[in-house]
């Protein structure tokens, strides 16, 4: 299992935009019923220079746009999420992939989008690319490429001092929030059976379409803790200014990848070595440090690992 996140100033701010908009893509669903937002945004990296070599491995058709048409959940900060202005999708995914775009000498033009509608987005020629903190599995592979870009895990997070006492491993009969679609609700699920299993009462898992929700019912009370992607779950714990604290270590940990059409791995291989030169170069490492997620990086960038 896996997940996903991304940023903002100030938690009212944040829950009541998109600042603490947490989107875990660490589901395993290829499918969905969710809405797109029409929002989006569109930047380029400026210091990053072109690779003539990796540029001549797009497709023709992004080359002549000079665009790249991304997909991404921007609900999941700080990895994706609305800026301040409302309609802006800006974070460390989308900061690490306006990057590779300028060095295959494209710009990034991202639509938000919900999360389980990405990857048949991309399967469509909707998108060009999918950006939005997915975990690589086996059963997504089967269907797109995918470039891993960095590492994460699930992290639990509860209310600052754990006032119901919660033991991840012995959560039975508590509210536990989760975002819709992620695989963090496979955990609980297979937690809950543990539970049933021994005679105690399940895990009631409150579940939203939007993490910000998830993170503010942990703050009401409503959920006596939460779980999402690692970075998601740390950044909800800084920006809610000591309301919330995180509970045990990472787990679970697994790569992200961006998500490219099958057919293209010539372009999927450009956007891994786009990458590595990210990598050799310093910019990769002074992303991941902009957003305080130094911990996630890897040296590994490749198609389908």
């Amino acid at each position: 299992m896996t997940q996903r996140l991304r940023p903002t100033a100030v938690l009212v701010a944040g829950l009541a935009t998109a600042g603490l908009a947490l989107s875990a893509c660490g589901s395993d669903s290829l499918d969905s019923t969710s809405s797109s937002s029409s929002s989006s945004s569109s930047s380029s990296s400026t210091s990053q220079s072109v690779d003539p070599a990796l540029a001549a491995k797009v497709p023709q058709k992004i080359k002549d746009a000079g665009t790249i048409v991304v997909g991404s959940d921007a609900s999941y900060a700080p990895n994706e999420f609305i800026d301040t202005d409302g309609k802006t999708v800006v974070g460390m995914d989308v900061d690490l992939f306006n990057a590779v775009a300028a060095k295959l000498g494209l710009k990034a033009e991202f639509k938000n989008a919900g999360f389980d509608t990405i990857i048949l987005g991309v399967t469509s020629s909707k998108y060009d690319v999918g950006v939005s903190s997915f975990t690589i599995n086996d059963e997504r592979k089967k269907s797109v490429n995918m470039v891993s870009y960095f590492n994460a895990g699930t992290q639990w997070a509860v209310k600052k001092g754990n006032p119901k006492k919660v033991d991840p491993d012995n959560a039975c009969g508590l509210n536990i929030g989760v975002q819709k679609g992620t695989v963090q609700i496979d955990d609980l699920t297979a937690r809950s059976k543990k539970c049933t299993a021994a005679g105690k009462p399940a895990i009631k898992q409150i579940i939203d379409a939007d993490q910000s929700k998830v993170t503010a019912s942990v703050i009401s009370g409503k959920s006596d803790a939460m779980l999402a992607d690692s970075p998601v779950g740390l950044y909800a714990v800084k920006q809610t200014g000591g309301q919330l604290e995180a509970l045990g270590d990472i787990y679970d940990a697994a790569p992200y990848g961006f998500v490219v059409p099958k057919s293209e791995t010539d372009f999927a291989q450009a956007i891994a070595d786009a990458l590595k030169a990210m990598g050799t170069d310093g910019s990769y490492k002074a992303i991941l440090s902009k957003w305080g997620n130094d911990t996630g990086a890897i040296t590994d960038f490749a198609v389908n690992p």
